[in-house]
């Protein structure tokens, strides 16, 4: 491979596979999570499974679940979705020098599995050199086939999964999650986005007392504008 160039190999993708699954236990909390709430809501095993299939963003099908109805709200769903996703268009940016050079299945494979976990992985490997963005697939088709055998579980077992809602084992998304943003740090530089980001996110929730996906949209628009100031200075 010479300097600079990037591929996309079979050995990428299933180096990918290989970093994907130790954390795989720290989604089952929370794909059961979904798949229990399918079932409350009256959702059959089919449409739960196809739910996580097509849709595969946890946050967005959680925030859809909570607002669910008779008669389906489908405009507020979708617009909570869609606000929440919004944050994914920032993260394909950043991934640019490898996802600018893929093309067919390999780009399109690559963005509809594109998750934060994904994202976290797969730039901390870009800015420490990497040049297979064949990483970026196995992570996430391995993300994707977990989390919906996960949440297909959730709604199958739904009566034997009845966990209290301030159960420690609900942490271990968020735990996760941590963990992945530490290889991001790159020092003070991201002080600023990252406070801002926090913050805030923590007023919107907290001050304002809004719901999601308000939160999620200030800490990702504010945290984002910070972060471009930062650069342009």
């Amino acid at each position: 491979m010479s300097p600079g160039r990037v591929v996309f190999t079979r050995q990428g993708v299933w180096r990918g596979v290989r970093v994907a699954l130790p954390l795989m236990p720290a989604m089952i909390p929370f794909g059961l999570v979904i798949g229990v709430m399918s079932e409350a809501k009256g959702l059959s095993f089919l449409e739960t499974v196809l739910m996580s299939a097509m849709v595969f963003a946890g946050t967005s099908q959680l925030v859809a679940l909570q607002i669910w109805s008779d008669p389906a709200p489908i405009f507020a769903a979708t617009l909570a979705c869609l606000v929440i996703n919004l944050r994914l268009a920032p993260m394909g940016a950043a991934l640019a020098p490898w996802l600018d050079r893929l093309r067919g299945w390999r780009l399109w494979g690559t963005l509809a599995t594109l998750v934060d976990n994904t994202f976290a992985i797969s730039i901390a490997d870009q800015r420490a050199g990497g040049k297979d963005a064949g990483l970026l697939l196995g992570l996430g088709l391995t993300f994707w086939f977990f989390w919906v055998v996960v949440s297909a579980l959730g709604h199958a077992f739904s009566g034997l999964v009845a966990l209290p809602p301030g159960h420690p084992i609900f942490f271990a998304s968020l735990a996760t999650l941590i963990a992945l943003m530490v290889p991001l740090w790159r020092g003070r530089l991201e002080i600023l986005p990252w406070g801002v980001a926090a913050v805030a996110a923590l007023a919107v929730s907290q001050g304002l007392g809004l719901g999601q996906p308000w939160p999620v949209l200030a800490g990702a628009i504010l945290g984002g504008a910070a972060g471009a100031w930062r650069d342009l200075r």
